[in-house]
């Protein structure tokens, strides 16, 4: 008699294990993670960037972990913020998952670090059935890419618990209907917050509302509950730690790591620089791993 194995459920099973010990572990240190998701293109680095920049001035210790592909772009960029930053290569998978994440901040992150901002994969497919062991999952959507986006990637929204608009300074050109869009994250994810964004714009839209929601998790406030997320199986009671890794990964701790410069020459979100009231010393070294 045949048996028949439900491998994706099996993986999801696995990586359910893997978060749920991942997020006791930086919760037992005060370092809380913030998975951000959005398709490519949508401005996530950008706003990313400022935002880690304006909790390095807040004296916040935030730090940034960016998976691509390939390319090293987005850690460069991020770098430039002066905060610790790692590049993983994910040598073609089109996530990340819990015990890749486990294992790459083993020995990297500061034991200090209160926010850490996970950039996933650029892609709302594949990442958004991935717990991370976030405490606050954002899924993000530029005013170009259509109002029916939620409704088109409802997996992606309807377990966010935060949702940002990016590149709203650009809004009226591409006649971007933020009822419409506020109207289709509503039918996938009821009641999760919406807010509006531009990192060129600054403060003046909204920059600094992306720090603030993931400080507010980081200390205790409830955040919003998707009601697809209800329907999960609970997290499990065993403990899994990451440690027999099934996907051939192989760390090359260190092996690229190096100094980048902060000059914005190729920064193609907002090619302007902004200026900064208080100078800061050049950004950490950028660790690149692949998986």
């Amino acid at each position: 008699m045949c048996r028949v194995v439900d491998l994706q459920q099996a993986v999801l099973a696995k990586n359910e294990a893997a978060a749920h010990t991942l997020r006791a572990a930086l919760t037992a240190r005060g370092t809380t993670i913030v998975n951000l998701l959005s398709s490519p293109g949508s401005g996530k680095t950008a706003l990313l960037e400022r935002e880690l920049l304006l909790g390095r001035e807040r004296g916040v210790p935030v730090a940034a972990l960016t998976a691509d592909l390939a390319t090293e772009n987005d850690a460069t960029r991020l770098a430039r913020s002066g905060v610790p930053v790692k590049q993983v290569l994910t040598d073609g998978l089109c996530h990340l998952e819990a015990h890749m994440l486990g294992r790459h901040l083993d020995g990297w992150l500061p034991e200090d670090t209160r926010l850490l901002f996970v950039e996933n994969v650029g892609n709302l497919v594949c990442p958004a059935s991935y717990d991370l062991g976030e405490s606050l999952r954002v899924v993000l959507a530029s005013v170009t890419e259509g109002e029916d986006k939620p409704l088109k990637y409802p997996t992606a929204f309807g377990l966010a618990q935060l949702v940002v608009v990016t590149k709203t300074d650009i809004a009226a050109a591409v006649d971007f209907d933020e009822a419409a869009f506020r109207a289709n994250v509503q039918r996938v994810n009821p009641g999760v917050e919406v807010v509006l964004t531009s990192a060129r714009a600054g403060a003046d839209a909204g920059l600094g509302l992306l720090l603030d929601r993931s400080l507010a998790a980081a200390d205790g406030t409830p955040v919003h509950q998707p009601v697809m997320a209800r329907h999960r199986p609970p997290a499990p009671d065993d403990d899994h730690d990451g440690a027999h890794d099934h996907d051939g990964a192989h760390d090359h701790d260190g092996a690229h790591d190096h100094e980048h410069e902060h000059d914005g020459a190729h920064d193609h979100d907002h090619p302007h620089e902004h200026p900064h009231p208080h100078p800061h010393p050049h950004p950490h070294p950028v660790a690149v791993q692949t998986r």
